[in-house]
C-alpha cells in the first residue's frame, strides 16, 4: 500500500498520512461494491502481493458490468 499512498500523495499534492486515509477509504468503497473475489485482489494489490495487470483486468470487467468499454 505504501507505493500507492506515495503516488496519491504526489499526484494530489497532499501529505502521505492524508493519502493513506484516502486510499483506505477508496479501497473500502470499492471492496464493498465488488464481488468477493475481486475485493480480494484489491487487498492483495495494496499489500504488494498483486500486480497492476490484475487490477486493470478487474477494472475492465467492472466497466463491462456497468456497460462501459
Amino acid at each position: 500500500m505504501d507505493e500507492v499512498v506515495k503516488m496519491v500523495a504526489e499526484k494530489a499534492g497532499i501529505t502521505e498520512s492524508q493519502a493513506k486515509i484516502a486510499v483506505q477509504v477508496v479501497a473500502g468503497i470499492l471492496k464493498d461494491r465488488m464481488p468477493d473475489a475481486m475485493a480480494g485482489q484489491v487487498d492483495a494489490y495494496l499489500k504488494g502481493e498483486g500486480n497492476a495487470k490484475n487490477i486493470s483486468d478487474m477494472a475492465g470487467k467492472l466497466g463491462g458490468m456497468f456497460g462501459k468499454k
